[in-house]
């Protein structure tokens, strides 16, 4: 023992949570790919020992601590727009887009074949639990392709530079860089999430080529190599991929305006931007634009779920290990009972939370082969959103609560996990905006519900049938009254939830939660877990004590 952790012991500290490995210690995440091929099990595990490292943990901190900045204008006065980041962020970057987060799901590898998006789901989720800001602009990258596919001409000049794996942050026109990254801009500040109030336009100048003008009130990751855009056509909304640079680098037409001062997401840069004339890429036919964008967004929207799963995942392991080392009247903090019933509740939220996102990456992996797939990644895709994406920051907070006073300091890489949660909650849709959604596939028929019904009542067992009914009921008052649109969602999501965690036999874990999140009374904190549900098993069987 070194003398630090000597120290540590002698004030009642316990050591930082550091160099554990994140895959091997998260059993839920190993049975969840025990069918997954050998060699990205291996892979996996490298990864886990990776983004718990101190060396990682640092490169989180510094780029958090170091956000990007805006150089609008050179020293002659000449237009720049461009944003300059920490090389920490340069660092988590190159060994995502390395590890395939941008691309994997697009390239047929034939050990993933058939399992893409599930595979690249646990890569997802482990570096959520490092830094999940730069997860942004590989999010959108690699959900750009779904886009860039409505426009084949487009998308076979543009794929081969999305997909490789070869981090370039060189400020060069896209072709003639070794990989790109592909940022979006939808929002305006006239309508916000309502993008059918879009007021900039595009003219049409050649075959699939435009000249878009005006702005976009939030445009992510402005330092990426193009950017999927929407804009008003004569047919209506229509949908672009606009180069940052023109081929002989000029810029093209892109004013950044600002880089937004946010509450988390720090790493990651957000602008506005102005634009005359700039030069952009029909995608799909003239008018389908939200159509075209939706593709991209509905991907999008299964990442904020994995994101989300995986802090809460990595706030509650935090915990977990500061309450196992720290002694508190006269015993143990995991031995005082108020503290292992907040643990063990809170424990049940994660794991739900990461099967079911798992559950939904499997969906679209199997969607076109299996109807009942199908519609459960329509149905289910908003569901998963809202849920999974609420959780996060309530669930979050009690984590720091947990620690106490030393969890309400920077040092913490919990802090930056409270400040990234709301985002994903917010961003590609908030929770009126997912309940709409699925308003939206209810009023066009029930057929899609009643596939996704039909397997959870079959996957939930004896408590199927009823729970089946209280959702139908559900259904039928959004029929009448819109503004019940959450009551059904927030039920289908704890319905699906408890479903797959005993569709992949989590046993006591599964019925603790379907109890009392489905069948018990109104709880409105954590912690007010029955004593007939053993708390010390509940955490120890999803957070086992390392050394």
């Amino acid at each position: 023992m070194s003398r630090t952790e000597d120290i540590l012991l002698e004030l009642n500290q316990p050591k930082p949570w550091s160099g554990v490995n994140a895959f091997r210690t998260d059993p839920l995440l190993v049975d969840l790919t025990s069918g997954l091929n050998r060699a990205l099990r291996e892979d996996y595990d490298a990864l886990g020992r990776y983004v718990t490292s101190h060396e990682a943990q640092e490169l989180a901190r510094m780029a958090n601590h170091n956000p990007p900045e805006l150089r609008t204008h050179g020293p002659r006065g000449e237009r720049l727009d461009v944003v300059e980041f920490h090389p920490a962020w340069h660092a988590l970057m190159r060994r995502s887009m390395a590890n395939g987060l941008h691309s994997s799901v697009w390239e047929n590898l034939p050990e993933v074949r058939g399992q893409d998006h599930k595979a690249r789901a646990v890569r997802f989720y482990l570096t959520a639990q490092l830094e999940c800001g730069h997860l942004c602009p590989l999010t959108m990258t690699s959900a750009s392709v779904a886009a860039l596919m409505a426009s084949p001409r487009v998308q076979k000049e543009w794929a081969p530079k999305i997909l490789a794996r070869k981090y370039d942050s060189s400020n060069r026109p896209a072709m003639q860089k070794t990989a790109v990254t592909i940022g979006m801009g939808m929002t305006e500040k006239q309508g916000g999430t309502d993008v059918r109030a879009n007021i900039s336009t595009a003219a049409r100048v050649g075959e699939g080529i435009y000249r878009l003008s005006g702005h976009k009130w939030f445009m992510s990751a402005p330092m990426s190599d193009g950017f999927v855009m929407l804009a008003q056509m004569p047919e209506g909304m229509g949908c672009f991929l606009v180069p940052r640079l023109l081929e002989d680098g000029s810029a093209n037409g892109l004013r950044f305006q600002r880089l937004k001062d946010k509450v988390g997401n720090r790493s990651n840069a957000s602008s506005e931007v102005e634009f005359s004339d700039a030069f952009g890429f029909l995608l799909g036919d003239p008018g389908s634009g939200i159509r075209t964008i939706l593709e991209m967004v509905t991907l999008t929207r299964l990442d904020c779920a994995l994101a989300s799963a995986g802090i809460m995942r990595a706030s509650m392991a935090e915990a977990v290990h500061h309450v196992r080392g720290r002694a508190v009247f006269g015993k143990k903090l995991i031995d005082q009972p108020l503290m292992i019933r907040v643990l063990a509740d809170m424990a049940l939220d994660v794991a739900a939370a990461t099967a079911l996102s798992f559950r939904l990456a499997e969906a679209f992996d199997r969607a076109r082969e299996r109807a009942a797939d199908a519609a459960y990644a329509r149905v289910m895709t908003p569901v998963v959103k809202y849920w999974v994406c609420k959780m996060a920051p309530p669930l979050i907070y009690e984590a720091m609560e947990c620690i106490g006073g030393s969890g309400y300091v920077e040092e913490r890489a919990i802090a930056r996990h409270y400040r990234e949660a709301p985002v994903n909650a917010i961003w590609e849709g908030s929770g009126n905006v997912m309940a709409l959604d699925v308003l939206r596939v209810l009023s066009r028929g029930k057929d899609l519900f009643d596939m996704v019904f039909a397997e959870l009542e079959r996957d939930l067992g004896p408590s199927g049938r009823k729970t089946i009914e209280v959702l139908q009921a559900a259904m039928a008052l959004c029929e009448r009254d819109e503004g019940a649109a959450r009551l059904l969602v927030e039920q289908l999501a704890l319905a699906a939830a408890a479903a797959e965690l005993y569709r992949m036999g989590a046993g006591k874990i599964a019925d603790a939660f379907l109890e009392t999140r489905l069948t018990g009374g109104w709880r409105n904190t954590y912690g007010v877990l029955d004593a007939r549900f053993d708390a010390r098993y509940l955490v120890d069987l999803l957070y086992p004590p390392v050394d």
